[in-house]
């Protein structure tokens, strides 16, 4: 059964713009991403069944915005953009720059699925269970792998 793509998009789209702006933080990058959803939605619509639409919409909107975040680290702006967009987005940009070096060193040698369940779990403060049935998988798999990336963050700090 085919799924409305109009209906997906009027009844859900507010919720995938929320989580393309809370991913993203750029307007513009998020409206991008909303389209990108419903266009990669529109691209498989018939392989696609009704059951379970606002999760599908939400994790197909976060791989999304962790692909663009991606594509964005490699293609890097250049030194003036990088600059402004560091005096305007953070108050500290030495405890950013910090940050983001370290997440990149702990998430470079794990699946995208566990990075996924670091936002669902973290930032989004999803519980276990709600993360669980987001990303497909069971409570204890979920736990295992926010465990072992605790370990390996634990240790990595300590190098």
């Amino acid at each position: 059964m085919a799924i409305n793509v109009e209906e997906f998009y009027s009844k859900y789209g507010p919720m995938v713009l929320r989580r393309c702006r809370a991913l993203l933080r750029d307007e513009e990058a998020a409206l991008d991403a909303m389209q990108d959803v419903f266009v990669q939605v529109l691209r498989k619509e018939k392989q696609l069944h009704g059951g379970a639409p606002s999760s599908l919409l939400y994790t197909i909107a976060t791989n999304i915005c962790l692909n663009k975040m991606r594509k964005q680290k490699r293609t890097p702006l250049n030194a003036e953009d990088e600059f402004l967009q560091q005096v305007a987005g953070v108050d500290d940009p030495e405890r950013m720059v910090l940050t983001n070096h370290f997440l990149d060193r702990l998430f470079a040698r794990e699946k995208d699925s566990t990075r996924m369940i670091a936002v669902l779990h973290y930032v989004d403060n999803f519980t276990l269970e709600e993360t669980a049935e987001k990303v497909g998988m069971s409570v204890s798999g979920v736990r295992k792998r926010l465990r072992n990336l605790r370990e390996k963050g634990l240790a990595l700090r300590e190098v």
